[in-house]
């Protein structure tokens, strides 16, 4: 992952910053998952079929991407991560040409929503938003929320409404969301103020989302401060777990843990049940879609390299 990191920083040297960062999530609901698991079962108990049915969509996102969904593309770096409770996830990074690159604010709001589309013009989109990009609800009203730790949400939701998108903070944009009509609206069984509904809406590409109809959440980098914080995020590495052993003795029907004894601790890499298919599948986990090659000194330490023009698949 080091490596990863290292190669990855020498194409924002020769491309310059990534303009967007874009995550994309398994989804167990897939029509083509729900369709070939047996009865009674879900994704969880098929990693297999789950495995195959995110490598064919995250190669069709990045195929998406190549052709110009978000602009012409100059590179891209993908990592696709695995959480211990769910199905995996892709953070891309993607590095824009320049005259595609979200300077202007018209640019922006052409690349990313983050309003809740009209119901009766998009019905199907409207599904997909208020189904997988809706945060919380959270806050002072919902000091229990997962998101919550010292009275705030960690994602910093609710988001500020705006009439225009403006400025950016801590490297990204302040997105338009506008005030709509003063009502409740029911979303995930849960009520939300439609007036201020905007104000939870994850960032949405409305093309992606429509397409792939799972949480995608579609994000414009404004500033160099971001760049070494999204790198370092997305080659973290793997979850670990945390083992204790202990000797015991038993004596009859009754299990006692020696006192004595020096607890050992190992710090262990985690392996979801789709990871080790993907693995076993031989499923790429990251690439970046610039060539480069590595340089070593006689001591066989990485001296930097090069990034070329020529183009890898990704």
């Amino acid at each position: 992952m080091n490596k990863a990191y290292q190669d990855s920083m020498t194409i924002v040297r020769e491309y310059g910053k990534p303009d967007a960062f874009v995550t994309m999530t398994c989804s167990p609901t897939w029509e083509e998952i729900i369709e070939n698991i047996p009865d009674g079962q879900n994704a969880q108990d098929c990693p297999n079929i789950a495995a195959r049915v995110w490598q064919l969509k995250l190669g069709a996102e990045r195929k998406d991407l190549e052709e110009g969904v978000l602009g012409r593309v100059h590179a891209r770096i993908y990592v696709v991560k695995f959480q211990k409770r769910g199905l995996p996830h892709a953070h891309i990074l993607v590095i824009l040409a320049e005259e595609d690159k979200p300077r202007t604010r018209q640019i922006i709001d052409k690349m990313v929503s983050t309003e809740l589309p009209d119901k009766e013009k998009n019905p199907q989109l409207y599904e997909t938003v208020t189904t997988c990009m809706i945060h919380g609800p959270c806050g002072a009203a919902y000091p229990n929320a997962v998101c919550m730790k010292d009275g705030k949400c960690t994602k910093g939701f609710p988001k500020p409404l705006s009439e225009v998108t403006k400025g950016n903070v801590a490297g990204y944009p302040v997105y338009r969301r506008r005030r709509r009509a003063a009502r409740v609206v029911l979303i995930n069984g849960k009520e939300y103020d439609n007036e201020t509904i905007n104000q939870w809406v994850v960032p949405y590409n409305p093309y992606l989302s429509q397409k792939y109809n799972c949480h995608i959440n579609v994000e414009v980098c404004t500033a160099i401060t971001a760049v070494k914080y999204i790198y370092k995020y997305v080659y973290k590495g793997s979850d670990k777990a945390v083992i204790t052993m202990e000797a015991v003795r038993g004596e009859g029907n009754q299990t006692q843990i020696e006192p004595n004894e020096i607890l050992r601790f190992l710090n262990a890499r985690y392996i979801s049940p789709v990871e080790a298919c993907m693995r076993l599948l031989d499923s790429s986990v990251q690439r970046q879609n610039a060539c480069h090659y590595t340089a070593y000194d006689s001591f066989g330490e990485r001296t930097g390299g090069h990034v070329s023009f020529q183009r890898r698949s990704g």
